[in-house]
Formats: structure tokens, sequence, C-alpha cells
């Protein structure tokens, strides 16, 4: 028969294994440890910190304030484009209206000058008469016409009346004449009114067919003062005697 096992059993404790309690007492050490230098680090660091937090505050104040400074300036970039290509704008346009005013400042320096020598002490008594006519071709493919009556025989005198003129010239190798209602492409045109005292210029429009070649054009003026009628050469933009 077997002898009963022992209730407690006796274990030799091993040489060089330090207690549980022992090890946990170390880990608290070392997280408390760990802990200390955390916060002595902190305290350390507390006042480079702020400083550099100041710095920081500082730094994004000034780009603020120089964002809004750029977009001032930038503003004031497309004012200044603005004003500048307004400013070439209406110094074109008053290039272009000067230029204007001494083409109608020549003219009229021209037309003095015609006058002066049509009612001049020295001038030649003349009635009334054709001094000019001249063509000048349009984009549309007709004519326009510019013809300059004077008198200075009866100063004082009104000279009222109608103007008619026909052009003769070659078409198809004939000789033709495009009368005054074809000129107009219209039947029963009436002459065109003229009254003036010394001198009148007429403008107006006329259409020549294409197979036509203009070489005169034969005007005739018929009024109270009586009836003329003249002839001149056809030249575009120019003038001639009449004959």
């Amino acid at each position: 028969m077997s002898e009963p096992l022992p209730r407690f059993q006796v274990v030799p404790r091993r040489p060089g294994l330090p207690p549980r309690g022992w090890l946990v007492a170390i880990g608290v050490a070392w997280l408390l440890t760990l802990a200390g230098t955390w916060m002595l680090a902190t305290w350390l660091a507390e006042p480079g910190l702020g400083d550099t937090r100041a710095k920081l505050r500082a730094a994004e104040r000034t780009v603020a304030q120089q964002k809004r400074q750029i977009d001032e300036l930038d503003q004031r970039l497309v004012t200044l484009a603005r004003s500048d290509q307004i400013s070439r704008a209406a110094n074109t346009e008053l290039q272009s209206s000067l230029a204007e005013r001494d083409e109608e400042i020549s003219a009229l320096r021209a037309d003095v000058a015609f006058y002066e020598r049509l009612v001049g002490s020295t001038s030649q008594r003349k009635g009334l008469n054709v001094h000019s006519i001249d063509f000048s071709p349009t984009e549309a493919g007709t004519w326009n016409y510019r013809a300059v009556l004077t008198q200075n025989l009866n100063r004082g005198a009104i000279s009222q009346g109608q103007m008619r003129f026909a052009v003769e010239g070659v078409r198809a190798g004939k000789l033709a004449t495009i009368g005054w209602d074809e000129l107009h492409n219209r039947a029963d045109t009436p002459g065109q009114d003229y009254s003036f005292r010394y001198f009148q210029e007429l403008t107006g429009n006329v259409m020549l067919p294409k197979d036509f070649t203009p070489q005169r054009v034969r005007i005739s003026l018929r009024g109270g003062a009586g009836s003329v009628e003249q002839t001149f050469d056809w030249k575009p933009a120019g003038s001639g005697g009449g004959t």
C-alpha cells in the first residue's frame, strides 16, 4: 500500500531571479522617470515655444497685410491701365478731329481766296457761269459730282434756276450721250435747284453704264437770268475750263 501524497510541497527558490514585486517597482520607476523627463523638457522649452508662436502670429499678420497691399496695387494697376487706354482713345479721337478741322480750315481758306478773286476789284466780271465740275468714284460704282456756279456781273442780284448735265462719251464702240434722266436711272428727273448771290456749290450722285467711257460733260443752267450751256472735259477729281 502506497503512502498518500503530502498536501503541501516545498519548492526551493532559484538563485538569481528577483521577486515579481521588484519588477513592478522598476517598471513604475521607469515610467515616472519618463514623465519627469517630459515635464522637464516641456518646462525648459516653454519660453522658446511662446516666442515662436508670437513670431508666427506676427508673420501671419505681415503676410495678410502684404496680401492686402498686393490686391490694392493690382486694382490700382488695372485702373491705371484702363485710364491709359481711355486717354489713348481720346487722344486718337482728338488727333482725328484736329485733322478734320485742318481740312475744313483749308477748304474755308480756299473758298475765301476764291471769293476774293470772284468779287475783288480786279476780278473779271461775268454773268451766270459754271466755274468747275469734279467727279469722284464711289465704292458702290457710282460717281459723286461737285459743281461750282458763279456770277459777279450783277452784284447783289440773286441767281435762281435749275442745273442739269449730260455726259458724252463712247458706248459699245460708238459715240453716245447719257442724259440727266439716265444718269439718275429715273424718268422725268427734275433739275437740281440753285439760288445764290455770288457763288454756290452743288453736289450729287449719278450712275454711268458699265460699258460707257465718259469724255465730256455738257452742263445747262436754266433760270430767270437766262440760259447757259458749257462743256467740260471729263476729269475725275479735277476741273476743267468751260467752253
